[in-house]
């Protein structure tokens, strides 16, 4: 067992040892700065998470409720800040968000504060460390990671830290231990296929996000759910994987259109590919909904301004970014959440772009 100091936090300098790197390479781990190599870090934070090492209280949190995205898609992100910055002025803190670029850590992070008060903008991360090293150098009241798989070595990182985290809406399964938000997913890609077959649809498609997205096996999950309960087979070749972006629903549009029996109606797992689904139809001249139905998931803003408007599952974005932020600050207060998880309900929004199949 490590030796412990004089307010019970491990000995640093046992630490050094067992880790076979001095005291100050020790301190650069535990303040999240540069200059250590990755293998280094990884093996001081393994002994530090297991020996149960606390940041000294002494140097408080700051005021801020930290959102860092995966990847900064504004159509969805507005709206969750939107909910997390309710919340942040209830109890007078400021909102900063990152964006990781999809990198996962590993370089060219961008951030941005948007406080309550006068508005700053950070600058950019020295070159060399990460969006966790540039996280853990602030110090904020508590962290919401948006949109990307929980790591183990980041969770032992925050934990010696002491900053709370809430996962919203994670890609992967999150991490038993962290609170998290998510929206019926399962229950939206059944919805949304109940709806099509019942308008008369028999031969149904789907673009889908990424496999390793839970949001994305959980809306697939739910549209095979609703074809298997209409009795109808499920077809691998009519569900095309995407990235959850236009171009997405452009090309695995095209090919699903180009079928010699094409389908008469797609669900696209969010509203962007349904766009692109859209593109598509009119690149093949096929009118919507006449030729082909097509729904959607999300309810961002513009699918109501599209022709015609996107019939879609909504999932309130504003409320779980609101959600998200009041589990945080119950865990920062030291209060532990009633649940671990929570997911807020998805709803269908009908509008004019899903009709009955067209006789033939």
């Amino acid at each position: 067992m490590v030796e412990r100091g004089r307010r019970g936090d491990p000995n640093l300098a046992t630490v050094a040892r067992l880790a076979g790197v001095s005291v100050p390479t020790v301190s650069k781990v535990i303040n999240g700065r540069s200059g250590v190599s990755p293998t280094t870090r990884r093996r001081v934070e393994a002994i530090l998470h297991e020996q149960g090492y606390r940041r000294p209280q002494s140097v408080g949190p700051v005021p801020i409720l930290e959102v860092a995205f995966r990847a900064l898609e504004s159509h969805l992100a507005v709206e969750i800040l939107r909910g997390v910055e309710t919340v942040a002025r209830q109890h007078e803190l400021a909102v900063a968000f990152t964006e990781i670029d999809g990198r996962r850590g590993a370089g060219s992070e961008r951030s941005e504060m948007s406080r309550l008060r006068p508005a700053t903008r950070d600058t950019s991360p020295p070159a060399g460390r990460t969006w966790i090293d540039e996280i853990l150098a602030r110090r904020p009241t508590g962290l919401i990671a948006v949109y990307f798989e929980s790591d183990p070595r980041q969770q032992a990182r925050l934990a010696t830290s002491s900053i709370p985290v809430v996962a919203l809406d994670p890609t992967g399964e999150p991490l038993h231990d962290t609170p998290s938000v998510g929206a019926t997913n399962w229950s939206g890609g059944l919805t949304a296929t109940r709806h099509l077959l019942s308008l008369g649809h028999r031969r149904l498609a789907m673009v889908n996000g990424p496999a390793d997205f839970l949001c994305a096996r959980a809306r697939l999950d739910g549209f095979r759910a609703a074809l298997d309960e209409a009795r109808l087979p499920f077809e691998p070749e009519l569900v095309r994987p995407g990235r959850f972006r236009f171009e997405d629903g452009v090309e695995q549009g095209l090919k699903l259109l180009r079928m010699k029996r094409r389908p008469t109606a797609i669900f696209a797992a969010n509203d962007m590919q349904a766009l692109g689904v859209y593109a598509a139809a009119h690149k093949l001249g096929l009118r919507v909904p006449d030729d082909l139905s097509v729904i959607g998931f999300d309810d961002v803003e513009f699918g109501q301004w599209a022709t015609p408007p996107l019939t879609t599952i909504r999932q309130p974005l504003a409320e779980m970014g609101a959600t998200a932020a009041r589990l945080v600050v119950e865990l920062a207060n030291g209060q532990q959440p009633a649940h671990n998880r929570v997911e807020l309900a998805t709803t269908l929004v009908e509008r004019s772009s899903t009709a009955p199949p067209a006789t033939r």
